[in-house]
């Protein structure tokens, strides 16, 4: 596994916990913000007060229907600046109840180094990252657990923008991204389906047009198909790479070393918190 992959997901609970997290769900509830509103907006709101066709466009995979119900509403109830606030406290609160004295530690502070150099180092290099690039804008946080988290945000939104342009070049829209996904076996059809707002027809539509394609077979990645995704995913790790180049292998080693133990923690409570909801609110990072 080459390192932009690795480093990648080990940082990937650092950011994703925050799809989950139930302080920040009680966050963007207290501003009134409902339902999906919460994700929506809270992801988006670096691009500011947006039309939900900007969110439908970098998003991907999500029902246009489903965004439309979420946006531009949620603007007219709270605004991009009180939401991003509300984000960063919730990560703030999370991190936290999670993983303790840690965010006070010498090691914790390392880390942000290491995670805020990385993500610093693409800065000058924003086209065609319309998520990394509006995120660059927002301030750094002060503290180092918040450093960390939104380092692992600004790399994590750097290579789904990449992941994104390797899906289009693929020839994939959003739905099929999610089908030949699902069909690798890394997540199940149904969750990906329900999560992102598409109809039993939508899906069997999409895999009817792969399975044309050469793609599957009984629901299952034919050769082709696993060339396809593999193909895929390699384009992704290449588009990846500068950030993790700036650190270079032996740091990158050091940066996972140091976050593992508390991903594994933030791992296992997002587990928890994603068992304890209903399919319909489930609310995971972008994938495809």
């Amino acid at each position: 596994m080459t390192w932009e992959r690795r480093t990648w997901r080990t940082l990937e609970p650092l950011h994703g916990m925050i799809y989950f997290s139930p302080q920040a769900e009680a966050a963007y509830r207290k501003l009134g913000l409902t339902g999906r509103m919460g994700y929506f907006a809270s992801r988006a709101a670096a691009f500011g007060p947006v039309p939900a066709e900007a969110v439908v466009a970098t998003f991907y995979n999500f029902n246009p229907r489903l965004v439309r119900q979420a946006l531009p509403a949620a603007w007219h109830i709270a605004a991009p600046a009180d939401i991003l606030d509300a984000r960063l406290n919730a990560a703030d609160t999370t991190l936290r109840q999670v993983l303790g004295d840690v965010v006070d530690s010498p090691q914790m502070s390392r880390a942000a180094g290491l995670a805020r150099e990385a993500a610093e180092a693409v800065s000058g290099e924003l086209g065609g990252r319309p998520l990394y690039a509006a995120h660059t804008a927002l301030p750094w946080p002060a503290e180092p657990h918040l450093v960390l988290w939104h380092a692992a945000t600004l790399l994590r939104e750097y290579r789904g923008d990449g992941h994104l342009a390797a899906l289009l070049t693929a020839g994939l829209s959003g739905i099929e991204a999610l089908v030949s996904h699902a069909a690798t076996g890394a997540v199940p059809a149904e969750t990906l389906r329900v999560t992102r707002g598409w109809t039993k027809t939508d899906w069997a539509a999409a895999v009817s047009r792969l399975r044309e394609r050469g793609w599957l077979s009984d629901g299952s990645l034919t050769e082709r198909g696993r060339g396809e995704r593999e193909a895929i995913e390699q384009a992704t790790d290449r588009m990846s790479t500068a950030p993790y180049a700036a650190l270079g292998d032996d740091r990158c080693q050091e940066l996972c070393s140091l976050v593992r133990p508390w991903s594994k923690r933030l791992g296992a409570e997002l587990m928890s918190w994603a068992a304890a909801r209903t399919p319909e609110g489930l609310r995971t990072p972008r994938t495809g």
